[in-house]
């Protein structure tokens, strides 16, 4: 009898074959369970108190799953896919989760009959390719120009949120901002970066209605002396630097010895001379307004103010580079190395105004600004951070259209026509391979199936009377239909004349993210977990005796 070897630690855990297959498809489950009644105009909210005691009311897919914090790794690795989803196309983090999760729990009878997963996997490869197909036909383009159109599409995106009911103030937002930081490359390519020239800044106090997108900048700041420099300068030329205004300090402790009293003098004066030096540089180019990055002496302060410059210090880098954006002015290392063309004259005002109890700095009415500001007002901070979530969205919207201007049919329309295809193509396809490929068509229909619960609707005959429209479409010969639900009211229209629109990149990398994270998870048939070395739990062990060099 052969003495059976250990060869993994006594502290690990293990789970095998249909174990973990079928405990990674109960984790994916459980976790689009959590945020399925979260999908829809009729959507419900989620109220996570996170580990400071702060409340977080939303119904954004990916911010829930952000604040949850789960052990199992499959969940994990289902959570990191919203993340994906959010920072590709900003969009869709709500349905890559729950198809991902449908197709996991269809793929779970065929384990259960023994069929391979990677027999599975190849079936599910093959519906994903038919179902681009699909979308590729469904997908027609529209005028990016057409400001009436772009605000149809965005509403219908983010008719889902929380900002849905006060009218088509959030898309107003986003296409103002999406507009106004969007640079032609030239060859029909346009640069749109919303994270850093597209800022959000939230105020509390005010109403909802008070937001709105400044052509400039705005930032927390106030000038550096506030009964001597001005705050209000029409058509400013401003200067910004990444140095500091103040004599050179030692990096760590400085020795200096003196043997006579002048020396210091000396010493003080060499300090004051420098900072002179300094501001004598930036006085001789006449700009009205000079940001910093670092720090401001008082020294240099008194020599700004005597010629009449308004100055603020210890500006974020990030900031920085948004008002050099905005005003056309260049960002300077030295003050010796300033040159007229570095300062901007692009902002049409420079005011710093008190709100509340903080004073903001605002750079606006430029002329040709290629980053804003988004000023976000509300009763509370709960409500803000739900609206800057909500912007965030319909800015990332706006965006992929821009980029890609191709449409496709919302509501459930797109997933049926691709379930009602890969239906029709499972009976070309040879051997078991088949059954898999069918699943992935059943599974599509979740999305016009939570739609149609999350708003009260009999689900059967919804769903029955949507197959007929779509069977009816098929049986005509005519292209894939564009039937769908009704979010509001649960009942079947044809989703491309009431409006309800999806971009292209939003419905392609749902399919895409969800079914390759589906056939990843599938072909995982062993979970290993145990203590690390860092880990002090009971149990022996696995360090050996310490090794002398170590010491």
């Amino acid at each position: 009898m052969q003495v059976p070897v250990h060869v993994l630690n006594a502290n690990t855990k293990r789970e095998q074959g249909k174990k973990a297959q079928f405990g990674n498809i109960a984790a994916a489950k459980a976790v689009s369970d959590i945020i399925r009644t979260t999908l829809g105009p009729r959507s419900m909210l989620k109220m996570l108190l996170d580990a400071n005691g702060g409340i977080v009311l939303t119904n954004d897919g990916h911010a829930i799953l952000r604040e949850i914090d789960v052990s199992h790794p499959a969940a994990k690795s289902m959570i990191q896919l919203s993340r994906t989803q959010d920072e590709e196309v900003g969009d869709g983090t709500t349905s890559v989760i729950i198809l991902a999760g449908e197709v996991l729990h269809v793929a779970e009878p065929f384990l259960e009959r023994n069929i391979h997963p990677i027999v599975i996997v190849k079936g599910f490869s093959r519906a994903l390719e038919d179902a681009i197909k699909v979308i590729d036909e469904l997908a027609f383009s529209i005028d990016v120009n057409d400001r009436e159109q772009m605000l149809k599409v965005v509403n219908s995106c983010i008719a889902t949120k929380f900002t849905h009911r006060f009218g088509s103030l959030m898309a107003d937002l986003a296409l103002d901002a999406i507009q106004t930081i969007s640079t032609d490359l030239g060859d029909g390519r346009r640069d749109i970066d919303v994270k850093n020239y597209a800022k959000v800044e939230k105020i509390p106090g005010g109403t909802i209605e008070d937001c709105k997108v400044l052509r400039g900048v705005m930032f927390n700041k106030d000038v550096v002396v506030p009964g001597r420099m001005r705050r209000k300068i029409q058509n400013p030329r401003v200067l910004l630097l990444d140095c500091p205004l103040e004599y050179k300090k030692g990096e760590n402790q400085t020795n200096v010895e003196l043997f006579k009293e002048e020396d210091w003098s000396a010493l003080l004066k060499q300090e004051e001379e420098q900072i002179r030096r300094m501001c004598d540089d930036i006085i001789a180019f006449k700009p009205d307004v000079v940001i910093t990055e670092k720090g401001l002496s008082d020294l240099a302060a008194h020599h700004l103010v005597k010629a009449g410059i308004s100055a603020i210090r210890r500006l974020r880098k990030t900031d920085n580079n948004r008002i050099a954006r905005a005003t056309g002015a260049t960002i300077v290392h030295r003050t010796e190395e300033i040159q007229e063309s570095d300062i901007g004259t692009g902002a049409g005002l420079f005011e710093v105004v008190k709100i509340g109890d903080d004073f903001f700095t605002f750079i606006v009415d430029c002329k040709d600004p290629k980053a804003c500001t988004v000023v976000l007002r509300g009763a509370s901070k709960e409500i803000l951070n739900e609206v800057e979530r909500n912007l965030i969205d319909a800015m990332g919207v706006a965006r992929n259209i821009v980029m890609d201007p191709r449409m496709v049919p919302g509501g459930g329309a797109c997933e049926m026509a691709i379930s009602r295809r890969l239906e029709e193509r499972a009976a070309t396809l040879d051997g078991v391979e088949q059954w898999p490929y069918r699943s992935v068509g059943a599974a599509a229909e979740v999305i016009p199936r939570t739609l149609a619960q999350n708003c009260g609707a009999n689900i059967i005959r919804t769903l029955t009377k949507l197959r007929a429209k779509h069977a009816e479409h098929a049986a005509a010969g005519a292209p894939p239909c564009s039937f769908g639900i009704d979010g509001m009211t649960g009942d079947v229209v044809d989703v491309r004349t009431l409006g309800v629109w999806e971009p292209y990149q939003v419905k392609a990398q749902t399919f895409k993210t969800a079914i390759e994270a589906a056939q990843m998870l599938l072909r995982i048939d062993d979970i290993v977990s145990g203590l690390s070395k860092k880990d002090k739990g009971p149990g022996p062990s696995n360090k050996g005796p310490a090794d002398p060099e170590d010491n």
